[in-house]
């Protein structure tokens, strides 16, 4: 039986010595365009393989139920990658394929995007129009259990695979929000998510507004269109922008600096910096700019990660747009997708971001330019008593011009300072601003 056990673990050491190698030679020829100061990177360390193939082997050995090889392989490559950082990870072919998707803007699930914090499911933010965020799941929520399955112990894989599923099926949530006393029980029924990254409107005569709830493949050109059809309602140029960056959790690196480009008419807009050659990468924008020059406020909060935070604190830096709201979720890590020869995929931080000033957004994110308290806003109960005006005294003189629309529009303004107070204090400075510059 000894004699067996020792056959056993040798014959593990030499599967995963030729592992090891493998892997190890994948990722040398990156390693290779700077030369690893340390030589103890560079060597195997074989007394930590010793130890890792006799756990192996007790593991196979000693367990209450069988567990088979490619688990325990799988589990300890998941092991490595969550161990470095809480974004790199590894994706076997399902949960790849699901990425990709993701990234087009289409994929089933909730609709939220997700980290892990101190074990438990944190949420970054909810995407705009899903039933995460019909249901109520909000910036900052702590997810604690799925269903009947408490979520600590869990990986942050293992968590998106309960909480994707079929369309129409449902699934609890008890979460715990800061400010709650109680955890939360908010059950939510899966979707087909259709992700639109990029709505437009007009806020009154002159004002544009751009809301992008995440940055996909085709945000860019989408962005594009949506200003088209601005200029077209108004008639002409606009007078401002609000860019509505708000609970966008990010998405493709190339999708933000579209986005960017499109006001910036010169200059860098974010530049990475990493231990291999290839993830030191400088973007610089092209001479143009979308809507001429028209101011623009860019609103920002704590669900404003990634790419949101490349493009607000790109066009902070260039001094093309005032940023105003809450201070960044701070993600500012680049993650490379090198795929494997089995069809899955190593998620893995490369390198940081930096805006043009060289500031790093990682753990720090954007401070704004404006910042803005969370408040709830009520309108007070009208009077009995009200001032007499003017206009309200009998047989008062006209004023030659017909009635205007002016009721209107406060009662426009109204709505949007009770239903969103920090897009009513940005269409606020950018009509200060057009004043100023009149």
């Amino acid at each position: 039986m000894l004699k067996k056990k020792n056959i056993f673990i040798l014959s593990l050491g030499i599967m995963l010595g030729v592992f090891l190698g493998i892997c190890g030679s994948v990722f040398a020829e990156r390693d290779n365009a700077k030369p690893v100061a340390d030589t103890e990177e560079t060597t195997l360390p074989y007394e930590d393989l010793r130890t890792f193939t006799e756990i192996f082997g007790r593991i196979k050995r000693d367990y209450v139920e069988p567990v088979s090889d490619k688990k325990l392989l799988e589990d300890a490559i998941r092991g490595m990658l969550s161990g470095l950082d809480p974004h790199s990870a590894y994706l076997v072919a399902e949960e790849y394929q699901e990425l990709k998707e993701g990234t087009t803007g289409q994929f089933g699930g909730l609709g939220i995007e997700v980290t892990m914090e101190n074990g438990f499911v944190k949420v970054v933010s909810p995407i705009d129009d899903t039933p995460a965020q019909k249901a109520g799941i909000k910036t900052g929520d702590l997810i604690v259990r799925l269903d009947d399955q408490p979520v600590k112990g869990m990986t942050l894989a293992d968590a998106v695979k309960i909480m994707r599923g079929e369309p129409g099926s449902k699934i609890l949530l008890t979460v715990v929000r800061e400010g709650v006393e109680t955890p939360l029980k908010i059950t939510i029924t899966r979707d087909i998510i259709k992700v639109k990254s990029v709505k437009n409107r007009m806020l009154e005569k002159g004002y544009g507004y751009v809301r992008i709830s995440s940055f996909q493949s085709g945000t860019g050109e989408s962005l594009k269109e949506a200003l088209a059809a601005l200029k077209k309602e108004n008639g002409g140029n606009l007078k401002g922008l609000v860019l509505d960056l708000r609970n966008n959790p990010g998405g493709v690196l190339n999708a933000a600096v579209e986005v960017s480009d499109a006001f910036i008419k010169s200059g860098l807009i974010v530049y990475t910096e990493g231990r291999i050659e290839n993830s030191e990468m400088r973007f610089n924008a092209a001479p143009d700019d979308l809507i001429d020059g028209a101011p623009m406020v860019v609103l920002i909060n704590a669900g404003s990660a990634s790419a949101s935070e490349i493009v607000a604190g790109a066009l902070q830096d260039q001094k093309r747009a005032v940023i105003m709201g809450e201070k960044s979720f701070g993600k500012g890590s680049v993650q490379t997708i090198l795929p494997t020869s089995n069809g899955s995929a190593v998620k893995l931080t490369t390198a940081r971001y930096y805006t043009p000033s060289g500031r790093s957004i990682q753990a720090e994110g954007i401070e704004p330019d404006i910042a803005l308290a969370r408040v709830k806003l009520e309108t007070l109960e009208k009077s009995e008593f009200k001032p007499v005006k003017e206009a309200d005294l009998s047989h008062h003189l006209q004023n030659g011009k017909g009635k205007e629309s002016k009721e209107e529009a406060l009662e426009k303004e109204k709505e949007t300072l009770e239903k969103d107070y920090p897009l009513y204090q940005a269409l606020t400075l950018l009509k200060g601003i057009s004043i100023i510059k009149k």
